[in-house]
């Protein structure tokens, strides 16, 4: 089993940043594989950013690339989404999960945090 618990969340306005963490413990925490999702009110949850094991590669949605960076350390079992220049589209749950597989799809993770708000006014 693993734990997974976001924190970071809040309200800001358009161009203002935030860093979400997501803590992890239970298994070996750096043999998975690292995403983060978000779900927006009415809407299906939908990628955000993916980080493998090592921390060595990462992928991102377009609607986010060079906007957000995921990072992970596995020294303290934490990864981090750093979110800049935030625009009101952004405004979502945002959810970090676990996975031996990876993937832009929510199917292949085992393991989902209870989430963290992030709401940006315009």
């Amino acid at each position: 089993q693993v734990q997974l618990v976001e924190s970071g969340g809040g309200l800001v306005q358009a161009g203002g940043s935030l860093r979400l963490s997501c803590a992890a413990s239970g298994r070996t925490f750096r043999s998975y594989v690292m995403g983060w999702f978000r779900q927006a009110s009415g809407k299906e949850r939908e990628f955000v950013a993916v980080i493998s094991s090592s921390g060595a590669a990462t992928a991102y949605a377009d609607s986010v690339k060079g906007r957000f960076t995921i990072s992970k350390n596995n020294a303290n079992n934490t990864i981090y989404l750093q979110m800049n220049s935030l625009e009101p589209e952004d405004t979502a749950v945002y959810y970090c999960a676990a996975s031996t597989k990876g993937g832009r799809s929510p199917a292949p993770y085992d393991y989902w945090g209870q989430g963290t708000q992030v709401t940006v006014s315009s």
